[in-house]
């Protein structure tokens, strides 16, 4: 059995790669499992960069990490607009982190600001750390297309722990919040067709399954 250690605390993100290595012999470590509280700093510019950043800070306690970071973009802002979320979606305009509760009260009030609804996509960077090697999986194309998404101004009363802005957020096919869904079927965690087989296939061969 390969044992493999996520680099969060953050149960949605567990449920995430557990399902996406469904079926492989492997037994998953959280950071809470082994009392890890150490973070990195991450300073990247992209959550590939910082995904690799973490998974090289954690390959100090395990054998084999997998790290995961994402950033929130509105396509109504500049890339370079300091409203836009970025990767620093906990942190916006430099803000102390905020819990899950104050980023919908936060992001409400910027999407009300832009007009009551944006259009927005979730960049996926994921990291493997295996023995010394680490090895990156990233797709903005993918992400733009297949992760498009309405964010609104206002909440849904349901939450799903760890991904709070699902309860701002709404499907551009059926106008339902993420949160109307299951857990496992939250926009942040939903990972579709093709691409949900390239991200199984780059873990599998990172971790050396195959």
């Amino acid at each position: 059995m390969t044992k493999i250690l996520l680099g969060t605390t953050n149960p949605s993100k567990v449920n995430r790669f557990s399902k996406l290595l469904e079926g492989n012999n492997v037994e998953i470590f959280t950071l809470r499992d082994l009392n890890i509280v150490d973070e990195p700093e991450e300073i990247g510019k992209t959550p590939e960069e910082n995904a690799i950043t973490k998974a090289v800070f954690y390959g100090k306690y395990f054998d084999i990490v997998i790290c995961n970071d994402s950033g929130l973009y509105f396509e109504e802002l500049d890339l370079a607009d300091e409203r836009q979320p970025g990767l620093n979606i906990r942190t916006p305009m430099g803000m102390e982190r905020l819990t899950d509760e104050e980023m919908i009260e936060y992001y409400s009030k910027l999407v009300a600001s832009l007009g009551g609804k944006v259009s927005a996509y979730y960049l996926d960077g994921i990291a493997v750390y295996n023995k010394g090697k680490i090895s990156s999986f990233m797709d903005i194309e993918a992400s733009k297309q297949i992760g498009a998404f309405y964010m609104i101004d206002k909440a849904s009363p349901k939450r799903f722990e760890g991904w709070p802005l699902d309860s701002l957020s709404i499907s551009k096919e059926t106008e339902k919040y993420f949160v109307d869904g299951s857990e496992t079927d939250s926009k942040e965690n939903i990972i579709y067709g093709e691409y949900k087989k390239r991200v199984t296939n780059f873990l599998t061969e990172a971790i050396e399954m195959q």
